[in-house]
């Protein structure tokens, strides 16, 4: 129906109902009345007539849509009639006649229950004909406070999304048997699986916005001990900015169950080095380099310099990045491997950044163990290369983009990164060159990393292979580690390692039933097998070494380790008698080194 129609079919209406009401309460009266008269009766309909149309068009009665209508809409019309009904009284005072109180009160019930009703009447055929037409989930809602009232007001509001909230859940015993838009609040997040099995729930979803990443961990694992499919509500700031509405809910995700709240940034730090300055990112078409490409344009340098010898994650990353910021920042994609170092000293002249990140580097653990070489000529030689070149042409501040598995390292992978450490914190000492590292533990989502691998062992059916039920390791998301190592450059003083308060290591097979879960699958439908350790790993990862740790942090969820520097000979002897070694021999010596061992030098070769 147009708006016109629609308005002109509310007034026909309302004008029916305002002389029948007011015919209705004077007749009932008329052997008790002996001055009645149809005149003065007829002109009082005719002034609230009237008046009912001038306070029905001041409350916007013809204007709103009343298939939503609640609380709000009822007091829009009792002002309407009350004003009209008193309009109409000193009317009939004004005129002398006789004012009967009995009818006018009775006129106005009339007219509240009327228009009230005839708006409401399509409100209830909406909410309970149309709706039991329609094969509609059923809605267990995990919070009754702003976020759930959002939400089911939501859905009893939009049935053609197919969801019905049937129940609320609310660790607030003070709102335990209350209804809440008609809705029961049935229990607390202890009694999440007895109200989907009581109410034959077919999804849950989390609205508490406010909840911290523990809490939300405590009831996905309450959630996850029914059959019922879990989601969390989005953000009250997105709505509110109109980015998703209340009913777009997400699933949640693996990041949302680490059990703390990410590191939170010092924009104002940040910024001061970063925004209008000329910044180069080796590896910049990685997991981690691409994402800090991302949050770097965020701060609006000057000009970013994309590194990396893969051609298309280089062509990826720079048409990402032109698209969004291509008219304020200059991008400049340039292919070059690290490993070259007379083509990074080239790119470091032509381009004289302020800032470099260097986050090239091969970071697989068992590959690495069977290609030693690769991993020394990519992780230590081409560290020494972009380090070196930023050193000659005066870069202010570098960044290494580090590992937990250089604490010590039992595998190649995380020896060379050490050692890509030592080489930094020895050129910190005699440049001026700002140098430090930041060292990760594993980061959810990025190449190489468990997550993509269970998630494809999930959608193949199973199993999930874990190394060991033991296994640890320390998380963190993409966004969260390039967050850390944007931060790491505002802080440096020169040689320091950067670390993250990640809280306490997750176990894998714990992170793999999450998964699995989140995937909407049981644990027994796809099945976790033992796989045994790899090659070169560890049972459990470690921040910082007994000799490294400072106990306060530099900064909020960041703390700082200084390593002891003795191995200086040691790593230079490494690039000098390089081609020298076995594999084998090389292995020994880079862990050795890591390590802080005495070697054999070429007794090992």
């Amino acid at each position: 129906m147009s708006y016109r129609n629609r308005v002109a079919f509310l007034a026909g209406l309302d004008s029916i109902i305002v002389f029948s009401a007011i015919y209705l309460s004077y007749i009932p009266l008329h052997p008790s009345i002996e001055t009645f008269s149809y005149e003065n009766i007829l002109l009082s309909a005719l002034v609230l007539f009237g008046l009912h149309h001038v306070f029905a068009s001041i409350n916007m009665l013809y204007n709103k849509a009343w298939e939503y209508a609640s609380v709000g809409e009822i007091i829009s019309i009792v002002k309407a009639v009350t004003c009209s009904i008193a309009g109409t009284a000193i009317f009939q005072l004004a005129m002398d006649f006789e004012l009967y109180g009995r009818a006018l009160f009775t006129t106005w019930t009339l007219l509240v229950i009327s228009i009230g009703g005839t708006r409401f009447a399509w409100r209830m055929y909406r909410d309970h004909v149309l709706k039991k037409g329609q094969d509609m989930e059923q809605l267990l809602i995990v919070g009754a406070g702003q976020g759930g009232t959002l939400v089911a007001r939501q859905l009893l509001n939009n049935p053609e999304l197919g969801l019905k909230p049937v129940a609320f859940i609310d660790d607030d015993f003070r709102k335990f048997k209350l209804q809440i838009l008609g809705i029961p609040v049935v229990g607390t997040s202890k009694g999440i699986v007895d109200a989907v099995e009581k109410f034959k729930i077919d999804k849950i979803v989390i609205a508490i916005p406010s909840l911290s990443r523990k809490e939300i961990n405590r009831i996905f694992d309450e959630c996850s001990k029914s059959n019922a499919k879990t989601q969390i509500m989005p953000k009250i700031e997105d709505v509110m900015l109109g980015k998703v509405s209340v009913s777009s809910f997400r699933d949640v995700q693996v990041e949302d169950l680490l059990g703390r709240e990410p590191v939170k940034l010092d924009i104002e730090g940040i910024s001061e080095y970063v925004t209008a300055k000329t910044v180069l990112v080796t590896g910049a078409g990685g997991s981690i380099g691409s994402e800090i490409c991302r949050q770097i344009c965020k701060f609006t340098p000057a000009k970013i310099v994309l590194v990396g010898h893969g051609e298309n994650s280089i062509y990826l990353i720079d048409m990402e990045l032109r698209n969004i910021y291509g008219k304020s920042i200059e991008i400049v994609p340039v292919i070059g491997d690290v490993q070259d170092r007379e083509r990074i000293f080239e790119v470091m002249q032509e381009h004289q950044p302020d800032v470099v990140y260097h986050a090239a580097a091969h970071k697989h653990v068992p590959l690495m163990e069977y290609n030693p070489r690769e991993a020394v000529k990519n992780n230590v030689f081409g560290t020494k290369n972009v380090a070196e070149a930023a050193a000659s042409f005066g870069v202010k501040n570098f960044v290494l983009v580090s590992t937990d598995k250089a604490v010590n390292p039992t595998n190649v992978m995380g020896s060379t990164k050490r050692i890509a450490e030592m080489i930094i914190q020895q050129l910190a000492q005699t440049s001026t060159t700002k140098f430090v590292a930041v060292r990760f533990g594993n980061v959810l989502g990025s190449r190489g990393s468990v997550i993509p691998l269970f998630k494809k062992q999930i959608q193949e059916g199973g199993p999930v292979t874990v190394t060991h039920p033991d296994m640890t390791r320390y998380f963190m998301t993409i966004p969260e580690a390039s967050r850390l190592v944007i931060q790491a450059g505002s802080l440096a003083r020169g040689g320091e390692i950067f670390v993250l308060d990640m809280g306490e290591p997750v176990k894998i097979v714990d992170l793999a039933k999450n998964l699995i879960k989140l995937s909407g699958y049981t644990i027994e439908e796809i099945g976790i097998k033992f796989a045994g350790l790899r090659p070169g790993e560890k049972m459990f990862e470690e921040l910082l070494n007994e000799k490294e740790i400072h106990p306060e942090p530099i900064f909020p969820k960041i703390f700082i380790g200084k390593a002891v520097l003795d191995q200086e000979e040691e790593i230079q002897y490494l690039l000098d008698h390089f081609e020298q070694f076995s594999p084998d021999g090389l292995k020994e010596y880079v862990i050795n080194v890591a390590n802080r061992r005495e070697n054999k030098l070429l007794s090992l070769a």
